[in-house]
């Protein structure tokens, strides 16, 4: 077991990525605490969503940016290397071919800061989401 310094929690893995202190309360909240450099990324993701889901509300859940509409519809992240898209597991299934270039497991797509976002695929995954009634 491994004990955050920062906020007391314990995780399983040594260095567990996890959000430490209050969580936010808001997107909007949840982006300025994220480093710099990934606000932008954030932005770009949050922005593709709303697109596809003009009619989901935004929230908080699990401490992550999340869209609802009576029931969650994806999620998403920021991580030190990469934006954590999480649409479920049918998702990563429907969408496997358009997702090989990312790493990806059981519900969790990874999308590195280092390449441009795949804001289309993004949007069209939460779409799917919505639609088909498959959510994370």
């Amino acid at each position: 077991m491994w004990t955050c310094p920062k906020c007391g929690r314990s995780f399983k893995n040594q260095n567990q990525d996890h959000y430490c202190g209050k969580a936010p309360e808001t997107i909007d909240e949840y982006i300025t605490s994220q480093p710099e450099e990934a606000q932008p990324y954030l932005n770009q993701v949050r922005e593709a969503i709303r697109t596809a889901l003009p009619e989901a509300q935004e929230r908080i859940s699990w401490s992550m940016p999340t869209y609802w509409k009576g029931y969650n519809i994806i999620h998403f992240a920021g991580f030190k290397k990469h934006i954590g898209l999480y649409p479920g597991p049918e998702a990563v299934i429907e969408f496997a071919e358009q997702l090989k270039e990312y790493k990806t497991s059981k519900g969790t797509i990874q999308l590195p800061l280092n390449k441009p976002l795949p804001l289309k695929l993004i949007a069209e995954i939460a779409h799917w989401c919505d639609t088909t009634g498959n959510h994370p």
